[in-house]
């Protein structure tokens, strides 16, 4: 069996492999406004992260 003359670099191994997936991000309830978002994340929506304000939004009480 031939072998390879050179090895090949880290970076010529990672473009070869093709084991990775796109994976669809978590998403969760807010607790505040029960949109949907992301999870471990401030909500969009309303601002509000783990019962506290966050940012002001314009929805936001």
């Amino acid at each position: 069996m031939p072998q390879p003359k050179k090895k090949t670099s880290h970076s010529k191994q990672g473009h070869t492999r093709h084991h990775w997936k796109a994976i669809l991000p978590s998403l969760v309830k807010c607790n505040h406004c029960s949109e949907m978002k992301h999870s471990h994340k401030v909500c969009e929506f309303c601002g509000y992260y783990n019962g506290l304000l966050i940012l002001q939004t314009a929805n936001s009480k």
